[in-house]
């Protein structure tokens, strides 16, 4: 995807987070874009430092096929020329320009939703995998909606995610933490067995965690987003269907 296109996406994820608020105790946390340290460099993705725990659901997230390259596999930096560094940084299947600019409309929807309420109606996915944004929901949900949306259909790599917000592919818990940053929630990726400890217990009225040392998932306003499950290895983490909540600890977001 065009590196100005990617830092608008993200930047409009961040303007979501700041624009809706959050709850009064979670206002600090903001989703944080690192700064690049120069032109050659800005659209590489950090080494991501794999998480302590295993994805016990690794085998059901449609991790990359054999061959493609992941975040984890690609080059050294000094090893080709720039341009083919950005080129192999971006996995087959990841959004396009265009994807892109659709996603900077819904953000606009979105806020333009957050700011004029009306009665609350079911969420529902497009024919693409993103979540449509009820009216009337608070301005944090919708900007965790937002942030899901921005990548449901990135590709699934174990530890993706976890070195920086900015990247190629998110793993589990990886996933569930960009979508709670992009509300203000978190300003850090945290682990499957962190976001077992995280927040409030009990499930929320409008979000709803469930971890435990190996996987994490969320339900989002009766939806659920899990990168396990998915149909296909760029398939929505988005999901109508339910699944086994058994062996989860389950946790919400203060307030939420």
């Amino acid at each position: 995807m065009g590196l100005r296109l990617a830092v608008a996406l993200l930047t409009a994820i961040a303007a979501v987070a700041t624009g809706c608020g959050a709850a009064p105790e979670q206002q600090s946390a903001r989703l944080v874009v690192p700064k690049a340290a120069g032109a050659a460099t800005s659209a590489e993705p950090s080494a991501p430092a794999p998480p302590a725990d295993r994805d016990a659901e690794a085998d059901q997230a449609y991790a990359l096929p054999a061959g493609v390259k992941g975040v984890h596999e690609a080059p050294a930096p000094d090893a080709v020329p720039a341009a083919e560094r950005l080129k192999s940084a971006i996995s087959p299947g990841a959004p396009s320009d265009a994807q892109v600019r659709a996603e900077l409309r819904e953000m606009e929807e979105v806020l333009r939703r957050a700011r004029h309420p009306a009665r609350p109606r079911r969420p529902r996915l497009t024919h693409g995998g993103n979540v449509q944004v009820p009216d009337g929901v608070p301005a944090a949900v919708a900007a965790i909606f937002a942030g899901g949306n921005a990548i449901a259909r990135f590709p699934y790599v174990y530890g993706g995610g976890h070195g920086s917000f900015v990247d190629t592919a998110y793993d589990c818990s990886a996933s569930v933490s960009y979508a709670l940053a992009a509300a203000g929630l978190l300003d850090r990726p945290l682990t499957s067995g962190q976001l077992a400890r995280w927040g409030a217990p009990g499930p929320g009225r409008w979000v709803t965690i469930y971890a435990n040392a190996g996987h994490t998932f969320m339900y989002v306003a009766g939806l659920r987003f899990d990168t396990s499950g998915r149909a296909g290895a760029f398939g929505s983490r988005w999901q109508t269907a339910p699944r086994s909540l058994a062996g989860f600890t389950v946790r919400h977001p203060a307030g939420l």
